[in-house]
């Protein structure tokens, strides 16, 4: 009996003193719930959505689509979204429907929109819809010789501008997000990934118009791009550009690329300094460059072979030749990385260049100026 009264005695006093201590609270339901629930997890998901939700609210009264009603020729008609021109559609010559053919942002309140080159490359009348359905004509396009970019001109005051980031501070794994109206139908679509590499070299190509063009450094998302997403802008979670969507891989699926924004800023910057054009140092032949394989074989030199010199350009002033291979300029040989359009690009108009090269059977050099590309 008395160790029961010590047992019950002892119970009370270890109760008493739990409950001055603090060990024996009223635990709510809700405090539970806090106390045991994941919430960093949880914190991050709904951090993640909101931030993409949030860029896109704000981006999105930036993004247009691009149209163009075409010139009909011949009573047919390529399909721009047919990758491969696999089939053509009979016309009649006096109709022209309007087409969304792709994608481009709003960069100046003013009316100045950016898009890629190849969007813009076909003839016929053009047209802007903004995101609140206003339709505007092209008043001026101007195309980048060295670059898949073109400058699209309204006329339209107060548009809503997007913000520029600075792609070389990019990282693998973050987010991105595209927008634009892929197939030319479904206007103002959104996709989301991930940066999945940067500094890639692809050549890529216009179904529209048929041509490639090699594009060097682009940033490759996992981002769903499909042709009419081409121009639209890459953005980052808080709305900014980091690229401008420019190609999707034909030989894999989430392989998109997007032109980086910094390439973008230099073109505008020389848009602005030049007043409103793109002024790009010309020197006014087309080319092929030959690599060692076939200059062994043909007994030529390796640089680039000239296919054509244009009429009344600085190179034909100079007397450069059809069937001259230019070696090197300013003592910097030409090869299939550092081509002569990134070599001439390099330069300014009216800067003086020295050509190196194979004329005839001979060595020779000359000296040219730079004219401007128009």
């Amino acid at each position: 009996m008395k160790r029961i009264l010590a047992l019950a005695f002892l119970i009370v006093l270890l109760i008493v003193i739990g409950t001055k201590q603090g060990y024996f609270q009223e635990i709510s339901f809700e405090k539970y719930l806090t106390e045991n629930s994941p919430p960093k997890e949880t914190l991050k998901v709904t951090s993640e959505e909101s931030a993409v939700v949030s860029a896109v609210r704000k981006a999105l009264p930036s993004v247009v689509t691009v149209a163009i009603i075409p010139e009909i020729s011949e009573g047919v008609f390529l399909n721009p979204f047919d990758p491969f021109n696999s089939f053509s559609l009979p016309r009649d010559e006096t109709q022209a429907d309007e087409q969304s053919i792709g994608s481009g942002f709003i960069v100046r309140k003013d009316g100045i929109i950016v898009t890629n080159k190849h969007v813009v490359s076909g003839e016929g009348e053009y047209f802007v819809i903004t995101n609140n359905n206003k339709r505007y004509p092209v008043k001026d396009i101007f195309r980048d010789p060295l670059n898949d970019l073109a400058i699209i001109k309204i006329e339209a005051n107060a548009l809503p501008v997007l913000n520029l980031a600075n792609s070389e501070s990019l990282e693998l794994g973050q987010i991105a997000i595209a927008i634009g109206t892929p197939l030319g139908e479904f206007q103002n679509t959104v996709t989301t990934g991930v940066i999945s590499g940067l500094g890639r070299g692809i050549t890529a190509g216009s179904p529209y118009e048929g041509f490639v063009e090699k594009l060097d450094n682009v940033i490759q998302t996992d981002a769903a791009i499909n042709p009419g997403n081409s121009g639209g802008p890459l953005l980052n979670s808080a709305g900014e550009v980091i690229g401008v969507n420019t190609a999707v891989s034909q030989e894999g699926q989430n392989i998109g690329f997007a032109i980086p924004v910094n390439v973008l800023s230099e073109v505008l910057n020389n848009f602005q300094s030049s007043g409103d054009r793109i002024s790009r140092p010309f020197l006014g032949v087309r080319y092929k460059l030959i690599d060692r394989e076939t200059a062994i074989m043909n007994d030529l030199p390796e640089g680039a072979y000239v296919l054509e010199v244009i009429a009344e350009s600085n190179a034909e002033n100079a007397g450069i030749q059809r069937g001259d291979v230019i070696t090197k300029i300013d003592g910097q040989k030409i090869t299939e990385e550092d081509d002569i359009t990134k070599l001439i690009g390099k330069k300014k108009v009216g800067e003086v260049i020295k050509l190196e090269l194979w004329s005839e059977g001979k060595k020779t050099a000359k000296t040219i100026t730079l004219g401007e590309y128009q």
